[in-house]
């Protein structure tokens, strides 16, 4: 049987070449240096990526307060704005049953009274007409002195 010859093996230094062994040397080294450089890279990139979460983590908490607050006072404000829809309610009430008595004494008096015509609010909120005057008597005392003669 032929016996096979087989070259030297990389790693041993054996009879080799001097510059072959110089060069595998120095190959190492960088791929040790690389490798190393490779590891730190990643590392900084681990450490920007964990920042950056934890940058983001705070920016969504805060948002997330913000929109809490301000849901709140959306809440706030709607409550206040069925409070005024209300009182707008029944102050036009009011209005409508003093015109009525308006139209009454015009009508058994003979008086000509300009009686304001009652816009409907909710239809044009933002074109709300300021037709008259209001003296804060007119809503602390009510109707209570309208019949006295």
């Amino acid at each position: 049987m032929a016996s096979i010859q087989r070259p030297a093996s990389s790693g041993s230094s054996e009879g080799g070449d001097p510059a072959v062994d110089e060069r595998k040397r120095k190959r190492m080294e960088s791929n040790r240096e690389s490798a190393r450089r490779s590891r730190m890279r990643k590392q900084k990139q681990l450490e920007n990526l964990t920042e950056e979460a934890s940058r983001l983590q705070n920016e969504n908490a805060h948002l997330a307060q913000s929109i809490k607050a301000k849901e709140e006072a959306y809440v706030e404000m709607e409550a206040a704005n069925d409070i005024l829809k209300a009182q707008t309610m029944e102050l036009a009430d009011r209005l409508r049953f003093l015109n009525s008595i308006l139209e009454i004494a015009e009508d058994v008096g003979d008086l000509s009274v300009e009686i304001p015509q009652i816009p409907d609010l909710f239809f044009n909120p933002w074109q709300i007409p300021h037709p008259m005057m209001a003296s804060p008597d007119m809503f602390i005392h009510g109707t209570e002195g309208l019949f006295a003669s």
